[in-house]
């Protein structure tokens, strides 16, 4: 009986040894190893043996990448603007065992990091710069956290403002000040078009004229080339008139006369404060001109054919 509870309970401590020397760590977590309370190594993701009774785990690291939230706090900027500012950290341990043991509360040092170098940064700056270069700010930020918590074994991966809220007072001043600067915008906008308007309009001016003044110039041109063609008809048929007389063909002077007779006649008809045409007795005489006339064109025409 006695063997038999010896026999139990040695097997009990077989199997509470074989627990006690494999330790079996979930992926993403590193464990740290301590014997007799120094550091000896990390355990790895999985299966790993330790030496029972000697060696226990000390530290339980998660080694994937966190988010630390940062709270609000107020920072009063080179232009002595208070303004309300709050973000994120976003870290990743890559040694187990730094942080474990070269840093007490890793994330609390790394909250108290953050925001103090947060103050630091943005105190730094004007508000209108600290508004509109919020890129600049996290990447600041990144390099000084990133460098101060590489001793602790932890990479600082990135660092976002997220909001950042100056008072109340300030931001109805802000806005103000881009309405103005919006209603100046649009008045400049304004003048130019008239500008360019009234430019266009001138230019158009300019054009008519040009092109009024250059019909002008045609349209003398083309009289001029009438008149020109007229006095030639004109002094062909005094030639041919007076070549006709110097013959002795006393008809060519009816002609003449014939002619002005017939011009005064559709002078006198076309006035516009000519109502009543009457015809003198001799204006059967006309008869006998154009006679004249045709027979003065008959024989100068008829003399050009012979």
């Amino acid at each position: 009986m006695g063997f038999t509870i010896f026999v139990a309970v040695l097997v009990l401590l077989v199997i509470v040894t074989l627990f006690a020397g494999v330790k079996s760590v979930p992926q993403g977590s590193q464990w740290t190893l301590e014997r007799f309370g120094k550091f000896q190594r990390s355990l790895k993701p999985g299966l790993n043996l330790i030496m029972p009774y000697i060696d226990r785990v000390g530290r339980k690291v998660n080694m994937m990448e966190q988010v630390l939230d940062v709270p609000s706090q107020e920072v009063i900027t080179k232009d002595n603007a208070l303004v309300t500012v709050d973000g994120v950290v976003f870290y990743q341990v890559l040694d187990a065992a730094k942080a474990s043991y070269e840093v007490s509360n890793l994330q609390q040092a790394i909250l108290n990091l953050t925001m103090t170098n947060i103050r630091t940064v943005m105190g730094s700056m004007d508000l209108d710069e600290l508004l509109s270069n919020r890129d600049q700010i996290n990447a600041r930020l990144l390099t000084v956290v990133d460098e101060a918590t590489e001793p602790w074994g932890v990479k600082a991966t990135r660092i976002e403002v997220k909001d950042i809220k100056p008072p109340a007072d300030l931001v109805a001043s802000m806005a103000r000040q881009m309405k103005a600067e919006r209603e100046k915008r649009a008045n400049i906008l304004d003048a130019e078009g008239f500008r360019q308007a009234a430019i266009l309009k001138a230019e158009g001016e300019k054009q008519a004229e040009i092109l009024s003044a250059e019909g002008r110039r045609q349209a003398a041109f083309l009289e001029a080339e009438a008149r020109e063609r007229a006095a030639q008809a004109e002094a062909e048929a005094t030639r041919m008139v007076s070549e006709a007389i110097a013959n002795g063909n006393a008809q060519a002077i009816n002609y003449f006369v014939a002619q002005k007779y017939v011009e005064a006649l559709r002078d006198i008809a076309t006035a516009p404060n000519q109502k009543t045409l009457i015809l003198p007795v001799e204006a059967t005489s006309v008869l006998g001109s154009l006679q004249g006339i045709a027979e003065v064109a008959r024989e100068a025409f008829g003399g050009r054919k012979g």
